[in-house]
């Protein structure tokens, strides 16, 4: 499903309120606001993609293996969402043979990822180019981002018999204060 959004109603509001609280300091702040809210544009429709795109990454770890990406499509942002597959236990239990998945070639033979309280951390991989070049064809294939099918291919990894768990924390993760962003 794909989902186009207009954010364009979004920066002329913004103008427009820049525009009002100059009218209340004065002629020379109202000057200045309208040389200033030209250039802003361009600014101003990259912080709103900014959160968007963080705001598509949450909402796929909570959503995964569907997920939500955003793409950008004439200078306004388009939703691409995929939804989770939709599987029959008893007929994929009956037709599976017991052998351990050596590599999951479809979406709906990678797990659910459960994400504890939805946290997600920012994690830097270096990839060979060739794998890099696989995954993104991968990815492609299934429709959803290069992170999103990394995310399905680690969780069906450690699912695999022999892989030990990771220890659960103790207590509930939340109500915990959490912050992200960027700082320089």
């Amino acid at each position: 499903m794909i989902l186009d959004m207009d954010i364009t109603r979004y920066v002329d509001d913004l103008n427009r309120r820049i525009a009002l609280a100059a009218d209340a300091v004065g002629e020379d702040a109202r000057q200045v606001a309208q040389r200033l809210t030209a250039p802003m544009d361009a600014a101003v429709r990259l912080v709103l993609l900014d959160a968007l795109s963080s705001a598509a990454g949450e909402i796929s770890a909570e959503l995964a293996p569907g997920s939500v990406d955003v793409r950008l499509r004439g200078g306004e942002p388009e939703f691409v969402v995929v939804p989770a597959p939709v599987t029959e236990p008893a007929a994929a239990a009956s037709a599976a043979p017991s052998a351990p998945p050596a590599a999951a070639p479809a979406s709906s033979s990678l797990p659910a990822v459960d994400g504890e309280g939805g946290a997600t951390t920012r994690t830097t991989l270096r990839l060979p180019d060739h794998l890099k070049a696989q995954a993104e064809v991968a990815a492609a294939v299934e429709g959803v981002s290069v992170n999103t099918w990394l995310v399905r291919a680690v969780a069906a990894a450690l699912e695999r018999p022999g892989v030990p768990a990771a220890p659960q924390p103790q207590g509930s993760t939340r109500g915990r204060n959490r912050q992200t962003g960027w700082v320089r």
